[in-house]
Order: structure tokens, then C-alpha cells, then sequence
């Protein structure tokens, strides 16, 4: 019976080809895309799952409360890690480290150099204890104890000493930066499972005291945060988070700044569960090649991909129904021999599934091909091998099953419950509750593709408005390109200076400290007293450049001068500070007094307002401070090219290029162009982009296959009438409107429900942005219009193929 049941199944695939390919090729896409989605989430949502008592381990990191808002860092205080050692029972481990970037390592015993290392860290055994680790050589008991000491990841072992014995590396020595003479007292093995602890080379925490981090491993400073000083813990299993946190609570307490009540600020230290580190985006992670996931993203993606399965699995229900008077007499006579509903629905949802089996088939080989396309914006990691992991197969044949379900089980109990005797009789007619669902789903099929084109269309004109709108700063034919710390002497300095000077595309050179907008932050607390003494405290954010810096990037002063640059610390302060200092007018601002870290400075001047971050943040206080009596050594070298584009930009480049290589040998040149700088600050915005985009369009495939589908199954049941009319002398106009009023009908009203929707999840978005551009009515318009016109294209063309048959033929149709 069940060969029967194939059988008969492959017979009415292959009789309506159409309708089948219809079917398959909708189902393949939704299906595609929830396979590429899905492996998305699986890849991101199976970080780190593997370590023994996982759910007991946390990365001890600092929030900063301030009235101007919250500030994250994922570094601690140096003593913390000592006073939870001391003070707290609840605790089975704690593992301080130290992030550190050596320049060179050699290995003594052949004499070969490797540069610049990656993932390297200070630790002690503590680590250990937090993370289990395969020993490959050595033990954990007395590794990293004492100075001197490291350990080496597998993979960093058969780097350094390659075919050598693991154990053979034991005692081996390195040398770090030429100075530090390291012994190997361990190796251990990579962790094979997607993990965010990726380090390599762990060198004794001890060992720091040697190096230019000591400050950072003896400081008793509590109010001091560096971001390389980190903290993991592992909670005792007779303990809780929540005793814990109540510890950490009382240290924030005992050690806070006595400055913090009056500017406002508060300490706390925030424990981040290891299992939220991959998604948590206020700290970063280990590894700076990949951004963190963000499961608001991730839960976006899902609903993308639910909903172009919904799409596809709609076409099914109403191709199936629409079609369900063609199988009227097959079932009457199932019927009739004594078959049952629950025979007939057997077989329905087995034609369904098999449906599905050839749309899973060919959703496979789209599945690598969209992972091809998306290559540059999906994790590094994440590949098709992920479809043999037995989570991933054991997914796909429960969403086949889904699906099957879903697209199949409604029409097959309408077909089920037709009357053997009508049927026979030909008195079998759709019910008007059937031909109103597949109305209904035609419907939300079209709001599913109305929203998505307001949602590409809107989300593409705030990004054009971020990339075109004026910074306050000019960006055009401006890079920065940074000099080694390690070999930077005020010598090497002048001479790069003057070289580049002596460059004929060059404007103008500037030593400073980062651009006007960039990704890092240099800060401080300030106060100023008006003439009631009433205190104004707040957080500023300082920039420090040379007499050229604001002349390069264009930044206009509308008061005052600039700083002499000797040994006197001035402040050119933004337009948003002084507003927040009480001047209206900038001359008021001038000579006043700003206390910052115990000093007295004068307002010198004060600039325009310009953005210091990207334009989804406000303009915050400024003050540009020169170099004064910080004493800065300026290690950013700001270039403005003067006439260059395209291939005299490539030229301009190369003559920077030697400029540095004679001074700087065998250092890489790291030129960054401002635009691209403010490129990246929207990376994220530009991938949503692109998702949309292709969400959009195959939204907008599935529907229209869906409408074509219903449209020939249309003009097919009418053809005896298109024929009539044509001979009573209807034009091909009239019966396109007679055939599309219906449809177009249904994109109208599509249209009107999608606009509102899609305009609150718009605004919803942009309440992210301090910068956003308008919900321009037009912008509905011409999704309203594109539906439109789609609809009308496919529903014409049809259309016009079923009245241009000889009337004669179709009047001959039984």
C-alpha cells in the first residue's frame, strides 16, 4: 500500500509540473535560508558549552555609572583578585591575568624569531583550576609558580619547536623582547569546541614583575581599571552567584574613589556568566578578528527565516486547496472502495513530505551557495561541515517534519472530507470559508513582503544619511598611520616628519594622538565654579594634537586661539561643553578656569561642534588640549593629501610608504583613511543591510511564485469563460482587469495593513540613533508601488497568454 501510495504521489507530481516546481522551489528557499540561519545560531549559541561546571564561572569586569550614563570595561582593579583570594569562602578558584602583545620571541636552542604573537597572557595556576586543560607535557600542580615559567598551547608548540616531542619542549627556553628569558614547564591542547578562551602562550603572572607591566601586577591602586588586568572566577558548588556578587558589592564599597560622590560616578563590578560572554557586547572578548555575537541580531535572523517558511509553506496550502477539485474524483472513489479519512490524510501528508524531501534536496545546495555569499558576513568559523554534526541533522529532519505538517495536514483534511456521492455526481464546488483562508494567506504573504521592502528601503536611506551626513570635521583624502612605541625616539620622529613633508601630495602633516572620531577614548573628570561658586561637575573627553592638527581636519574655532603648546596645559572646548558650562556665546568662555586632576586650566578658545563617535551617539564635552603640560610624546602621524584620487592616491601611498621604510625598517605601515574609519563605525548596520536585502527578495520570489501559482490555476479554471467573452468581443484590457481586480485587490489591502507595521519597527530602530533621517512618506509609496507593479507583471503576462488562444480551443475545454 505504501509503494501504492508513492506511486500515486510521483503520478500527480509529474501531471502538474508547474504547480509541483511551484511548490519545491518555494519550500527550498524558506528552507535554505532556515538552514543558513540556523547554523548561524547553533555556531554562536554552542560557545564555551563544553567546560566542566561552566554554569559556576564568571569574568569578574567594571561598570561605571555616571549621570552622562554607563561605561564598561573589562578590566578590574589589581587587588581585587588578592582581597577575593582572602575574603571569600564561596570561591573554588580565582584566575587573575594579564593581556600582553610581546614584540618578538626567540627560541634560543635554533635562533629563529617570530614577531608579534597573538593571544599571549600573564596567569597563574589559578587559570588552571578554572579552565580544564589536556596536559601534554608537565602538570598543572607546578606550572606558572614561579618566574620565568611558560606554558604552550599544542598548536604554539609546533610553531615554535616543530617536530619535536612535546615532551622534549620541557625546559626548553624562549626569549621574550630580548630581555626575558622564559623556560617551558608545560604544553597543553587546544580545545576543539567553539570556545572565546583562545589564548596560546601563558607565561607566569610572576614573570611580570620583570617587564614594563609591573605597575600592572603590584599596584595596590583600587581606583585604577587597565582593561589588559582581568579577572576569572569559579564558584564553589555549595555557593551562589548571589554571595558572591554580595562580596563584590562590599569591595566596590570599601574602595571606591572618594571623588565619585561628587562627580556623581559609581563603581560596581558585574559578574559575567562565561555562557553570555560571546553575546555580551558591552566587554568584548579575546579574539579582536571577530565581532560578538548579539542575540537581538540572532533573533531577528530567526524570525526572517520563520517567516520565508511561512511563505513557502502557504504557497503549498493554497496551491493544494486551489487545486482540490482536480483530485475530487480520486478521492470519491477511494472513498467509495472503502478508504478512510485517516488513509486519505496518510497519504496527502506523504505526498507533502515527499515535497519536502525533493525541497530539502535542493535547499541543501543553496545552503552552500548562500554561505558563499555570505561569507564575509557570517563568524570565520562557521561552515558547511557544521551540517554533519549530529545536532544539526537531528534539527533538519524535525523542521522537514515541521514543515511537513504545517504545509500539508490543513489541505489534506479538506480533501479527506469530500462527499463520495457529490464527487461522483460532479457536484463538488470550493466552499467559500476555503477560498476566504486562501485569501487570507495570499494576504499575509503579501504584508510579509510589503514590510520587508519599507524595512530595506528605510534602513538603506539611514545608512546613506549616517555615511553622507557632514561629521563636523573634513574626512576626505585625510589617514593616520602610527609609529611603533617600541623603536618611536623624538629623532625618528623629526625625520619620518620631515620626509613626508617633502612629499608633493601632501598638505599638511600633524602629530597627534588619534583622529577626531575614532574607536578609542581619552577622558577625565572636571569641575568648574561660576560666579555664585555653584559646581558644574562632568566628564570630559580630551584630544590631544599639535598646532596643525585642527587646521587638517578642518575643525573651525569661533572663539579664542589655540594653544602655545608650551608648558602650560590650555583647553579648546566644544560648543556642547560650554552650553553645559552655562555660556551662551563663546567669547563668555574665554579665560575661564577648569579643575581636572588637581590642576587649574584657562579656556583658551573654543571650536565648532563635531561628532566624536559614530552619529548613533550624541556630540559629548569636548576639550582639545594640544600638548601642554602633559608632556605627550605623539605617537599618530595625521596626513592631509592635497589633489589625490585614485591612481595618484596609490602613488601618494607608495611614496609614504618608502618615506617609512627608511626610517622604520621592517615595520609594517598601517595606513588608515578617515573614511573608512567611519565605514566601520556602521558595520553592523551596513551587514543588517545586506540580510535585508536578500530577505526582501526572496520574500518577494516566494510570493510571486505564490501569485503566479493561484493566477494560472485562475485563468486555467476559467478558460471556457475567457474564450466566451473574447467571442462576445472583450478586449485583452477587460479581461486583464476582469482576471486581476481580484489580486491586485489583495496587494492593496496587503499594503494598507504592512505601512504601520513596518513604520513602528522602523521607529523602533532608529531610537537607537542620535542621528536619524525621516520616515519619508515616499518611502512607502515606492513599496507600495513595487508590489504593485510585480503583481501586475506576473498577473498580465498570464493573463495574456490565456486570451491570446484560439477562443474556438477554449471553448472545446471540458
Amino acid at each position: 500500500m505504501i509503494k501504492n501510495y508513492f506511486k500515486i504521489a510521483f503520478r500527480n507530481l509529474w501531471n502538474n509540473k508547474l504547480f509541483s516546481l511551484i511548490k519545491i522551489s518555494s519550500l527550498a528557499i524558506g528552507l535554505s535560508v532556515s538552514f543558513v540561519i540556523g547554523l548561524m545560531v547553533y555556531y554562536d549559541f554552542t560557545f564555551d558549552k563544553f567546560h566542566p561546571d561552566k554554569e559556576h564561572i564568571y569574568r569578574v569586569t567594571t561598570e561605571f555609572v555616571t549621570p552622562e550614563g554607563s561605561f564598561y570595561n573589562p578590566g578590574v582593579s589589581v587587588p581585587l583578585a588578592d582581597a577575593l583570594k582572602q575574603n571569600s569562602a564561596s570561591l573554588a578558584a580565582v584566575a587573575p591575568f594579564l593581556t600582553t602583545y610581546p614584540l618578538h620571541i626567540k627560541n634560543t636552542a635554533t635562533n629563529k624569531t617570530f614577531k608579534s604573537p597573538d593571544y599571549v597572557i600573564y596567569a597563574d595556576k589559578g587559570f588552571f583550576n578554572v579552565f580544564k586543560y589536556k596536559w601534554l607535557a608537565g602538570s598543572k600542580e607546578n606550572a606558572l609558580e614561579s618566574p620565568n615559567q611558560l606554558v604552550l598551547s599544542e598548536k604554539r608548540a609546533k610553531k615554535y619547536f616543530p617536530n619535536t616531542a612535546f615532551t622534549d619542549i620541557i625546559g626548553a627556553h624562549m626569549v621574550y623582547n630580548d630581555t626575558i628569558n622564559m623556560q617551558v614547564t608545560g604544553v597543553v591542547a587546544n580545545f576543539t569546541e567553539r570556545t572565546d578562551i583562545v589564548f596560546e602562550e601563558f607565561i607566569s603572572l610572576k614573570t611580570a614583575h620583570q617587564s614594563d607591566m609591573t605597575s600592572a601586577v603590584l599596584s595596590s591602586n583600587w581606583n585604577g581599571t587597565n582593561s589588559a588586568s582581568q579577572l576569572f572566577i569559579k564558584i564553589a558548588k555549595n555557593s551562589s552567584a548571589k554571595n558572591v556578587q554580595l562580596t563584590l558589592n562590599k569591595l566596590a564599597k570599601e574602595h571606591k574613589d572618594p571623588n565619585e560622590e561628587e562627580f556623581g560616578n559609581e563603581r560596581k563590578f558585574y559578574m559575567q556568566p562565561l555562557q553570555e560572554m560571546h553575546f555580551d557586547t558591552n566587554y568584548y572578548t579575546f579574539d579582536f578578528d571577530s565581532e560578538p555575537a548579539s542575540k537581538s541580531v540572532l533573533v531577528s535572523l530567526g524570525c526572517i527565516a520563520l517567516f520565508l517558511l511561512l511563505l513557502g509553506s502557504i504557497n503549498f496550502i493554497n496551491l493544494n486547496t486551489a487545486q482540490a477539485t482536480q483530485r475530487a474524483k480520486e478521492i470519491g472513489v477511494r472513498k467509495t472502495l472503502g478508504g478512510s479519512k485517516k488513509q486519505l490524510i496518510y497519504q496527502f501528508l506523504g505526498e507533502t513530505f515527499l515535497l519536502t524531501i525533493c525541497a530539502a534536496i535542493v535547499s541543501i545546495a543553496l545552503s552552500f551557495w548562500l554561505l558563499n555569499i555570505f561569507a564575509n558576513y557570517i563568524p570565520t568559523g562557521l561552515s558547511s561541515e557544521l551540517f554533519a554534526e549530529p545536532t544539526v541533522i537531528v534539527f533538519i529532519i524535525l523542521l522537514l517534519l515541521v514543515v511537513t505538517v504545517l504545509s500539508g495536514f490543513y489541505p489534506a483534511v479538506v480533501l479527506s472530507h469530500f462527499k463520495p456521492i457529490a464527487v461522483l455526481k460532479n457536484q463538488i464546488v470550493a466552499s467559500n470559508d476555503k477560498t476566504s483562508l486562501r485569501k487570507y494567506l495570499t494576504v499575509f504573504q503579501f504584508i510579509i513582503a510589503q514590510i520587508f521592502i519599507i524595512a530595506t528601503l528605510l534602513v538603506g536611506k539611514q545608512i546613506s544619511f549616517l555615511l553622507q551626513k557632514d561629521m563636523g570635521f573634513k574626512t576626505k583624502a585625510i589617514a593616520s598611520v602610527r609609529a611603533p612605541w617600541y623603536t618611536m625616539t623624538p629623532e625618528k620622529q623629526q625625520r619620518l616628519l620631515t620626509k613626508i613633508e617633502a612629499i608633493p601630495e601632501v598638505n599638511k602633516v600633524s602629530l597627534a594622538e588619534y583622529p577626531p572620531a575614532s574607536f578609542s577614548t581619552s577622558a577625565t573628570n572636571t569641575s568648574y565654579f561660576d560666579e555664585n561658586n555653584a559646581p558644574v561637575h562632568t566628564e570630559l573627553q580630551l584630544l590631544y594634537g599639535d598646532k596643525n592638527y585642527l587646521d587638517i581636519y578642518g575643525i573651525e574655532l569661533l572663539a579664542g586661539r589655540k594653544q602655545n603648546n608650551d608648558s602650560i596645559t590650555e583647553y579648546v572646548i566644544n560648543q556642547t561643553y560650554m552650553r553645559m558650562l552655562g555660556f551662551k556665546k563663546p567669547e563668555d568662555a574665554l579665560g575661564k578656569i577648569i579643575k581636572a586632576d588637581g590642576e587649574q586650566n584657562p579656556i583658551v578658545g573654543v571650536m565648532k561642534d563635531f561628532n566624536q563617535r559614530s552619529l548613533k551617539t550624541a556630540i559629548k564635552p569636548l576639550a582639545f588640549v594640544g600638548t601642554g603640560g602633559a608632556n605627550r610624546k605623539f605617537k599618530t602621524f595625521h596626513i592631509s593629501f592635497a589633489n589625490v584620487n585614485g591612481e595618484n592616491l596609490k602613488h601618494a601611498t607608495d611614496k609614504l610608504k618608502n618615506a617609512w621604510n627608511t626610517v622604520y625598517t621592517n615595520e609594517p605601515l598601517e595606513l588608515i583613511f578617515m573614511d573608512d574609519t567611519i565605514k566601520r563605525f556602521y558595520s553592523q548596520e551596513r551587514k543588517t543591510a545586506v540580510l535585508l536585502n536578500w530577505a526582501t527578495g526572496l520574500a518577494i520570489v516566494i510570493s510571486c511564485l505564490g501569485l503566479l501559482g493561484l493566477v494560472v490555476y485562475t485563468t486555467e479554471r476559467r478558460t471556457k469563460e475567457i474564450g466566451i467573452r473574447k467571442v462576445l468581443g472583450a478586449s485583452l484590457l477587460e479581461l486583464n482587469v476582469l482576471l486581476s481586480k481580484e489580486f491586485l485587490g489583495l496587494v492593496l489591502i496587503a499594503f494598507i495593513i504592512a505601512a504601520p507595521i513596518a513604520y513602528f519597527g522602523i521607529d523602533y530602530w532608529l531610537q537607537d540613533f542620535a542621528n536619524k533621517t525621516k520616515l519619508s512618506w515616499w518611502v512607502f509609496a515606492i513599496s507600495g508601488v513595487i508590489m504593485l507593479i510585480v503583481a501586475m507583471l506576473i498577473m498580465g503576462v498570464r493573463t495574456y497568454i490565456s486570451s491570446t488562444q484560439n477562443p474556438v480551443k477554449s471553448l472545446r475545454t471540458e
